[in-house]
């Protein structure tokens, strides 16, 4: 059932995937277009005011080649802007997978396909922090 639907996608230029990163979580919606970015109902310059962000986020589209002709809708949620600008990447990068999966090679030599699993290590009992300790007084 699940193919068929992927099948279906790719007919009409649409994919659909979910991006991840720390604890950013991000819905991606890719169809055939203008090139429009829109992220939370923003434009893509107006959400993420560094261009380092807004770089990531078109990362996967230039180096498939697709600029200027996909309409690309996030929505993102959690964490930071740097997280949810690599969710959005993450999301759109497997979404282009469901549009052409001729793109895998070119967008897993990159590393867009690995779902980057850092996270903040917890803080432990009986210390300062995740790793660091308290002063050790001998006597």
């Amino acid at each position: 059932m699940e193919k068929e639907h992927t099948r279906e996608h790719n007919e009409e230029g649409r994919g659909a995937a979910t991006g991840k990163r720390k604890t950013a979580i991000a819905r991606v919606r890719v169809q055939s277009g203008t090139g429009q970015i829109q992220v939370n109902d923003r434009p893509l310059e107006e959400y993420f005011p560094r261009t380092l962000w807004a770089t990531q986020v078109k990362a996967p589209i230039e180096i498939t080649n697709m600029t200027g002709k996909l309409d690309i809708f996030a929505k993102v949620t959690g964490g930071g802007l740097t997280g949810q600008a690599e969710a959005i990447r993450h999301g759109i990068s497997r979404a282009l997978l469901e549009i052409n999966p001729e793109f895998r090679e070119s967008l897993k030599k990159e590393g867009f396909l690995t779902r980057d699993a850092r996270v903040k290590e917890r803080k432990k009992f009986g210390q300062k922090g995740a790793r660091k300790r308290f002063q050790f007084s001998k006597r």
